[in-house]
């Protein structure tokens, strides 16, 4: 997402170095990696630093921001959501159909065009991308492990543990109405934890369940 603010620590860099040496073992030619947690966790930090260091071992690499195919933009959205209510908060809210249509493109080494939400203006825009050369596609997102792809990593915290981080990023105003919003959020991500292959816990450390 455009304006998105993204908060690299240490313990970022030490999880998506671990991921990447995993990832590397596999020889895929095409790899899909999903980073996957409820709001704040890290995602779009450890997905960006994955793409890097991808990048720095000769394999290129594209972030596809799930919250870029919410089927209506984040001011709409607010108001859908008051009028509907949290219960309708989930799985329901994205275009499963083009995220899946994303991934398709990069594993036939295509162009795409991919949505872009720009949070300055609420509006979204078009990214034209080619995937021909890109050798790894990195999801990330709340639910982002539920696609199909080869990897899905979860980052274990939970919103009471991500508190500061939401705070910084500052994309929602912390609201009662937000607190429900999060309430809701961490049931659905949490439904979707035992998809996982891959749990990074609140250390910022791997454990691989795909042995």
């Amino acid at each position: 997402m455009l304006g998105d603010i993204l908060l690299v620590t240490g313990k970022h860099k030490k999880i998506a170095t671990l991921i990447v040496e995993y990832s590397l073992k596999l020889k895929k030619k095409k790899l899909t990696i999903a980073v996957g947690g409820e709001s704040g966790s890290g995602k779009s930090e450890v997905a960006h630093m994955i793409g890097k260091y991808f990048k720095a071992r000769g394999v290129l690499a594209k972030i596809l921001h799930t919250d870029d195919y919410y089927l209506l933009p984040p001011l709409k959205r607010r108001i859908w959501r008051k009028k509907e209510g949290v219960k309708k908060i989930g799985l329901s809210e994205y275009d499963w159909t083009k995220i899946d249509n994303t991934i398709s493109k990069f594993r036939d080494n295509k162009e795409c065009i991919m949505p872009c939400i720009d949070l300055l203006t609420d509006q979204v825009d078009q990214l034209h991308t080619n995937f021909n050369g890109i050798g790894v596609l990195v999801l990330d997102g709340l639910y982002s492990i539920k696609a199909d792809v080869d990897i899905r990593a979860f980052i274990d915290l939970t919103y009471h543990d991500t508190k500061e981080a939401q705070i910084i990023r500052g994309k929602e105003p912390q609201t009662g109405f937000r607190l429900e919003v999060l309430k809701r959020e961490h049931e659905v991500v949490q439904s979707l934890k035992p998809l996982a292959n891959i749990i990074i816990t609140k250390e910022f450390d791997m454990v691989n369940l795909m042995n």
